[in-house]
């Protein structure tokens, strides 16, 4: 395994390496790995370039949208020389001046479930990092078909939370038990109800930790578990996940 590493990304890699939880091979798996981050917002903006600083070998970014001057706030992977260009283009050279070695791939899109199964399918680990629950509830449908693991994050005022949905486990909980898609859930979104810049950090650094620990083989993680973070007072709280039998969406599986 040592081979397949040259002098620089030893030296690029090194403080992994000497990660018993990860080490050499570990590294390796990032190296080969392909990761679909939905959104390049204030969650996919940090998530992204922990992922790509790390050495994950090939992003897929996907995201319709152009940058605002009011995205810049939060969204750490985007400059104000990008404002007016699509979140892709701007967050891809964000990230090849990190780490040229990652393979980006701009997909300035907004996915429909044909397109999101062509590229769930490419990918080892899914981020969602949409701020809309239609994005949500698709991307769980989608990653539950393909049992694909799914990193879903999401941040409102002050409020974050995270979880992992590994649809490897024929146990795994998915989405639609947490948030039920036919629930009153009250559609927020910042652009309304604003949210505090450094909570997306805090999140999306989170997600990327999740695939990370997915791709090396972890088994600690937020796998079947809510973590929900008020940044106001700093409290945190992880919660167990079941599934719901009567789930809509996983319960024939």
């Amino acid at each position: 395994m040592l081979a397949h590493m040259n002098d620089q990304q030893l030296m690029r890699y090194g403080r992994h390496i000497l990660l018993p939880e990860i080490g050499i091979e570990g590294q390796q798996k990032f190296l080969e790995a392909t990761v679909l981050i939905i959104g390049l917002g204030g969650l996919g903006s940090p998530a992204a370039l922990y992922l790509a600083a790390s050495g994950v070998g090939r992003l897929l970014l996907c995201d319709h949208d152009t940058v605002d001057l009011s995205n810049l706030q939060r969204q750490i992977i985007h400059r104000t020389a990008g404002v007016g260009q699509p979140k892709v283009a701007s967050a891809a050279v964000t990230l090849r001046e990190i780490n040229p070695e990652v393979e980006c791939v701009p997909l300035p899109l907004r996915a429909d479930e044909d397109q999101l199964r062509a590229l769930v399918a490419q990918a080892d680990v899914v981020l969602d990092c949409s701020d809309n629950f239609a994005t949500r509830y698709t991307v769980n449908r989608v990653c539950l078909a393909l049992r694909k693991p799914l990193v879903s994050g999401a941040a409102i005022q002050f409020e974050g939370q995270v979880s992992v949905f590994d649809f490897r486990r024929d146990e795994a909980p998915c989405y639609n038990c947490l948030f039920p898609e036919d629930s009153e859930a009250a559609e927020l979104r910042c652009a309304t109800t604003g949210v505090f810049a450094p909570l997306v950090g805090i999140v999306g650094a989170m997600q990327a930790g999740e695939a990370l620990k997915l791709l090396a083989g972890t088994d600690r993680g937020l796998s079947g578990r809510l973590l929900t973070l008020n940044a106001l007072d700093m409290a945190v709280m992880r919660s167990q996940l079941r599934r719901d039998p009567a789930c809509a969406v996983c319960a024939q599986r």
